[in-house]
């Protein structure tokens, strides 16, 4: 079991919306780019738009919640960064779940 690694650096999310493939639903935007490696890297932005930190912080732990549930799923190499849009602050955990696997089927990024 590998264990997905975070985007940290502003260099890396910034390659990614830069070179990555991106699709869109209604509360999420993916962003995916394949890496040089055999794992995962998860980077998740919340805009001040969405709400307040408190909204943000929630959103952030329902779309990597969702990830972790579902990691087998997904190919590997790849970095991916989602970037929760606003009205997302209204979802429920199902919701966003939902956005994130149909978003990764669009990348054809599901095993």
């Amino acid at each position: 079991m590998h264990f997905t690694v975070s985007l940290q650096k502003n260099s890396s999310f910034q390659n990614v919306y830069q070179s990555g493939k991106s699709y869109a639903n209604k509360l999420l935007i993916m962003y995916v780019l394949k890496n040089q490696s055999d794992e995962n890297r998860l980077g998740i932005s919340v805009s001040k738009k969405v709400g307040n930190s408190i909204v943000r912080h929630h959103l952030k732990r329902l779309v990597k919640e969702s990830y972790r549930i579902h990691e087998e799923l997904f190919s590997s190499g790849l970095d991916i960064v989602v970037v929760v849009r606003r009205g997302a602050d209204r979802a429920r955990f199902g919701d966003i779940e939902q956005a994130l696997l149909h978003l990764m089927k669009l990348h054809k990024q599901i095993k």
